[in-house]
């Protein structure tokens, strides 16, 4: 998933890539936030600066980022910023090319299947050498595939990229071999960190959830472009040196930085001022006002991103099944969670949350992906209509009560929704208002809480929470995404603790599934299980700002190209083809890179040029064998 997704945040890459969660822009609530987005006038409290010696370097390249890497340990972390850490740290058996983000070789430079599916066998790279001069081979990847495959706390992130593998051996130093039970319709996708063995065998089950991974008299050792030599979790800043014997070639820049800033107005000062080199997550409006700036490329990328409202269903612990936290019980009834999906104005949502700059939701499974996308039809599709709401909530046995307050089947009270919005968004916030106005209009009494995405992340795996605010990136094979609703996911990836049989027994026949238009079928059966349980209620597709300091560093090639983004991709390619701007030439002959000689230079729509139809921004990309459509808006503020 990229890691398992990216929520740029706690879990897959959220953000929050996140699942991982993935990054998650904010919106502007106010007025007032919108004219300061608007000037840029105000630096505003809550920075962290950037180290003076880092910030003065013309070989460092800083960026500014928006959430905290929750982890250096691969097994450990969920930020979208630990995944883009451990890029720069460690490489994949299979990667993605930046086209369309296909498999692509990395360290295994080409692979064979058996005509059955069961094995796998993958040529390994020769003359790859860990940082610490030690030889990286084919028993240092099946060392990290088997930690995974024992089913400890390592196969929390990367578990369901190994589905139904049972074997992963290396009978020799450049070959590796993966023995299947069934068929894996993922594979050969293994964006896994492959970490040392002689590092790493000193690391005992029991002690990986508390490795930190950090710097200890020394870089941490890894084999990719970059090394970590300062830094620690949830601290302010991180620097990653060169590492000179990268077997892609040294990188043309001697540290990356990442900087966090706790809001998005502070980052663009900074990259205003020259602080730093590059920001990401930032507005469309914060976009379109650094566009028309000399020396700065800003853009909206395609990504394949969606935010959700995510409810409680019940949490429980994953060892003995006893229920864990304290989620109101109402939030336990599929029918219940379904009514409110009609309490939702997503066209309100997106032009006051997302400035315009995104789609209303349906499904988990964004409208960039059109042959997996499942649409409800017209009489489950959710519409503003609060009179339906409530038909449907007097339905299911939560009538109003004779003080305006809508009761339990049982005559109880339902009691007050705890509803959570992340402080580093603030159109996580105002989402999470909007919401509490609209339960309030229906009967249901709601609060919004504040808090930074660790805390939440932290709520969220002991069950104390009603709803939150959040979102994920969708990896080009939708499998990661559909593995945070599995049972088994309770107390890892999932944050709804959504446990469905049936949901299961389904994800396991598609994972199998070799006959692409059978899987598809298969995965829209899955999607309407979710949308008709309502664990997540999706709010929006969105695009992902970024810019960049094109008067210092250049050669940038989006993902997938043409119409992505610039960082924060599947994979490192970015980070060793990235150069000083006056150094750039012809980026190695990638046209589409920013900055190239061969391009107009331009901070311009024209390197993020696509297929205009019928008004909608088309990107294709051909995945497995299915071709799948990124749209954008075709406005200023087009780019998740």
């Amino acid at each position: 998933m990229l890691g398992v997704l990216v929520r740029f945040a706690g879990r897959l890459r959220r953000s929050a890539h996140g699942g991982h969660r993935r990054p998650l822009r904010r919106s502007l609530a106010a007025i007032g936030a919108l004219i300061s987005a608007l000037l840029l006038t105000t630096f505003g409290a809550g920075t962290v600066q950037p180290p003076g010696a880092v910030a003065a370097d013309d070989d460092t390249f800083t960026v500014a980022i928006l959430d905290e890497v929750d982890s250096f340990n691969p097994f450990n972390g969920y930020q979208a910023a630990s995944y883009e850490a451990w890029a720069l740290m460690y490489d994949f058996m299979v990667g993605y090319t930046m086209e369309d983000m296909s498999p692509a070789p990395a360290l295994a430079t080409e692979w064979e299947t058996s005509d059955d599916g069961l094995t796998w066998t993958f040529d390994i790279r020769e003359g790859v050498t860990w940082s610490d001069g030690e030889p990286l081979t084919a028993h240092d990847i099946a060392y990290t595939y088997t930690r995974i495959l024992d089913g400890g706390p390592e196969a929390g992130n990367w578990g369901t990229y190994l589905t139904s593998v049972e074997t992963a051996t290396a009978p020799d130093d450049t070959t590796v071999v993966l023995e299947l039970e069934k068929p894996n319709a993922v594979l050969p996708l293994l964006p896994i960190p492959i970490l040392p063995e002689h590092v790493w065998k000193d690391v005992d089950e029991k002690d990986v959830k508390s490795y930190r991974n950090e710097p200890d008299g020394g870089p941490v050792v890894g084999s990719g472009p970059f090394r970590l030599v300062e830094g620690t979790a949830g601290g302010s800043s991180y620097v990653f040196e060169a590492n000179p014997g990268y077997w892609r070639g040294a990188p043309h820049v001697d540290r990356v930085a990442f900087v966090v800033y706790k809001s998005e107005d502070p980052a663009i000062q900074a990259i205003i001022k020259g602080e730093v080199d590059f920001v990401d997550d930032i507005t469309p409006i914060q976009v379109e006002s650094l566009q028309n700036r000399e020396g700065i490329h800003a853009q909206n990328g395609i990504s394949p991103y969606f935010e959700e409202i995510a409810f409680n269903v019940g949490a429980v612990d994953p060892e003995s099944g006893e229920p864990l936290g304290d989620g109101n019980p109402a939030l336990q009834d599929p029918a219940f969670r379904y009514a409110l999906g009609y309490a939702l104005d997503l066209d309100r949502i997106v032009e006051a949350a997302y400035q315009g700059a995104a789609e209303p939701g349906t499904t988990f499974i964004p409208s960039a992906y059109g042959s997996f996308r499942w649409e409800p039809p017209e009489d489950l599709a959710f519409t503003f209509d609060l009179d339906k709401a409530g038909e449907l909530l007097d339905e299911a046995g939560y009538t109003m009560g004779d003080d305006g307050l809508r009761t339990m089947p049982d005559g109880s009270p339902i009691g007050t929704l705890r509803l959570f919005a992340r402080s580093e968004e603030e159109r996580s916030q105002t989402v999470m208002e909007f919401f509490q106005e609209w339960l309030g209009e229906i009967g249901i009494e709601a609060e919004v809480s504040v808090m930074e995405s660790n805390q939440l992340t932290d709520v969220v795996l002991e069950g104390n929470f009603d709803a939150f605010h959040w979102g994920w990136f969708v990896e080009p094979d939708p499998d990661a995404i559909l593995s945070v609703f599995l049972c088994d996911a309770r107390g890892g990836s999932s944050d709804s603790w959504y446990c469905n049989e049936e949901y299961d027994r389904l994800y396991e026949s598609q994972n199998a599934e070799v006959d692409d238009a059978k899987r598809i079928e298969t995965i829209k059966q899955m999607q309407e299980i979710i949308y008709r349980d309502a664990p997540y209620l999706v709010v929006a597709y969105t695009t992902y700002g970024q810019a960049v300091r094109t008067d210092r560093f250049a050669c940038f090639q989006p993902q997938p190209d043409p119409g992505g983004v610039l960082l924060v991709q599947y994979g490192s390619f970015n980070y060793t083809l990235l150069r000083p701007a006056d150094e750039a030439g012809d980026c190695d002959g990638i046209e589409s890179a920013v900055g190239a000689s061969s391009t107009s230079g331009e901070d311009d729509e024209s390197s993020n040029t696509v297929l205009i139809i019928g008004g909608a921004a088309l990107a294709v990309l051909l995945v497995g064998g299915v071709v799948v459509a990124l749209r954008r808006r075709s406005t200023a503020d087009a780019r998740e």
